[in-house]
């Protein structure tokens, strides 16, 4: 089964090196890296770095999803995204605008996106996307515990934030 390498120091407190990704990526069934997203520059660089010390065929993906496009329009193979599930076709529309060159329209559509982005920060994306889930009647769950469900203020923001998003970018239908 193949392995993907997943550097989350923000939970885990330990950072892949550059060193040992390169080790690891020759490693016989490990052929991918999920990264954490980073600024636009540093996605740039990170990329670049990564991509020169891996073997051709390796997949390089990040997440962190209000970052994601700037590691699509620098060349990424893979968003590895939470929100993916729940509003594929906007995730869509970014990656295949990055993939055409079109910076321009992933921006803009990832801009448009700001809001619920803004959610992300403030309640984590993991407590927004099961309310998420909740207010597109997709299913009623809650995050596994620890974690703890968001608040009904919390949520009616949530549901605020999912009217306003533009129609052109969101499609709902199921």
């Amino acid at each position: 089964m193949p392995i993907c390498i997943y550097d989350n120091p923000g939970t885990t407190h330990f950072r892949f090196s550059s060193a040992l990704v390169e080790r690891l990526s020759r490693v016989p069934g490990i052929v991918a890296i999920k990264n954490p997203g980073f600024g636009p520059a540093e996605t740039q660089r990170h990329l670049e770095d990564q991509r020169s010390q891996v073997p051709d065929g390796f997949s390089i993906g990040y997440s962190g999803d209000a970052q994601c496009t700037e590691a699509m329009i620098a060349g990424a193979d893979t968003w590895y995204s939470v929100i993916g599930g729940l509003l594929p076709d906007a995730c869509l529309k970014i990656v295949r605008a990055a993939q055409r060159g079109d910076a321009a329209e992933a921006r803009r559509i990832n801009a448009s996106l700001e809001p619920l982005w803004a959610l992300f920060k403030r309640y984590s994306s993991l407590r927004v996307v099961y309310a998420l889930a909740e207010a597109l009647e997709i299913c009623h769950a809650s995050p596994p515990l620890p974690i703890r469900s968001l608040s009904e203020d919390a949520r009616s923001e949530v549901l605020a934030v999912l009217k306003q998003l533009p129609a052109d970018v969101i499609s709902l239908s199921r």
